[in-house]
């Protein structure tokens, strides 16, 4: 978000930081400026560069975004085939890595394909030979960032198989970045309307403003670090369930309820205990999101039983919210049709917020590519709240 330095009772910044006040969380305060996105929380509004990214996501392909993202326009006809055969080598997993992926794999079967992605990465990394975005010219930056956000979803699709029993499926240069990645989950070439569907989800995910996970990875790039160093620093944010976490405890809070005439007292203890209801409510928005909005019709377009169920759902829930919250907008985030959609698609709740990750490291390169622009360390203060100072030291 945009907006300016508000003031807080409560948090006074440290001796020595000109007397700022911040609010908590640094919620609304402006750290630089960026050309790649912007989320109007008033309007239900967010924009990549200078286009809506709902109207991409309705309008345009996953890769076109991701040339949007990374080189600064949308491509036509000519400069998509040429990003398309420029990126479509670098989906290969390194041989260096093949070799280790399935130890890899093995080791972190408990927590998932998330958790084999930042290690395989770093070891992509050194492979490759990445430099230090301090120390690397911009088209080299450039080059490395199409090498990670390629590779991604091919480590990941190939964990899940492995930690499943079965061996990865090698990526297809013919099919785009939606059709492959299901294509290497699965074994199989999706349909038309799955692949879209999930390229549309992927899209409306790439970016989202200064979010946790992109501001993390925006701190490391203004250490000069390498670029997967800054993307493994996103990820590790990104694995909080208060943000990336949540498309499948959506889900799961569909199952919890089960059937519609338990939607109103599952959903009225729930709030009158003061629980958070997954899928519900945004930091940011103060209106529908923008992203649930557009994700409901893709639900929709499939049809089915567990559809009507999440849209009775939706509405039940947000009856209830106005009846006990009067004056609060709360509304369906992004994370609850996510879930739906994502299993209309066939994807495994495991691979939900890998889903995520996998269209968000294209953002994060891209904020990456900006703030490595920009020599300026990342160094915010804290105010102290501790004992006394300065104390005796006790004797040992």
């Amino acid at each position: 978000m945009s907006t300016a330095i508000t003031p807080s009772r409560t948090n006074v910044a440290a001796p020595g930081s000109e007397g700022i006040e911040v609010p908590r969380g640094l919620k609304g305060v402006v750290v630089t400026e960026t050309a790649l996105s912007d989320v109007r929380g008033l309007e239900g509004f967010y924009h990549y560069r200078q286009y809506s990214a709902i109207e991409l996501a309705e309008q345009r392909t996953l890769e076109d975004v991701w040339h949007l993202m990374l080189l600064g326009e949308l491509p036509d006809a000519a400069a998509r085939a040429a990003f398309d055969a420029r990126t479509a080598p670098l989906r290969r997993l390194p041989e260096p890595l093949r070799a280790v992926l399935p130890a890899l794999a093995a080791a972190t079967a408990p927590a998932g394909p998330l958790a084999a992605l930042g290690p395989a990465l770093s070891l992509a990394a050194a492979d490759r030979g990445l430099r230090p975005l301090y120390d690397t010219a911009p088209e080299q930056r450039l080059a490395d960032a199409l090498f990670a956000t390629a590779l991604v979803p091919t480590v990941l699709t190939a964990v899940h198989r492995l930690q499943h029993g079965e061996q990865p499926v090698e990526p297809r240069a013919d099919l785009s970045y939606a059709a492959n990645y299901l294509y290497m989950l699965t074994g199989r070439e999706p349909g038309p309307a799955e692949a879209r569907a999930i390229e549309q989800y992927l899209i409306a995910t790439v970016d989202h403003g200064f979010n946790a996970s992109t501001f993390t990875s925006r701190v490391i790039a203004s250490t000069g670090a390498d670029l997967a160093a800054c993307l493994v620093g996103g990820l590790g944010a990104l694995s909080g369930p208060l943000h990336g976490g949540a498309p499948s405890r959506a889900l799961d809070t569909l199952d919890a309820i089960g059937t519609p005439d338990r939607i109103d007292p599952w959903i009225r203890a729930r709030v009158l205990a003061g629980d958070r209801i997954m899928g519900f409510g945004h930091p940011v928005y103060r209106t529908e999101d923008p992203r649930s909005r557009m994700l409901r019709g893709v639900a929709e377009g499939f049809g089915g039983g567990l559809v009507e169920f999440a849209v009775a759902v939706e509405r039940q829930v947000l009856a209830i919210l106005a009846e006990l919250k009067p004056g609060r907008e709360l509304h369906t985030n992004v994370e609850f049709y996510a879930g739906v959609v994502m299993h209309l698609c066939g994807l495994p709740r495991e691979m939900f917020t890998p889903t995520f990750a996998a269209a968000r490291a294209i953002g994060w390169s891209a904020n990456i590519l900006e703030q490595a622009r920009d020599s300026k360390i990342i160094r915010p203060a804290a105010r102290y709240v501790g004992p006394a100072v300065p104390q005796p030291v006790p004797p040992a």
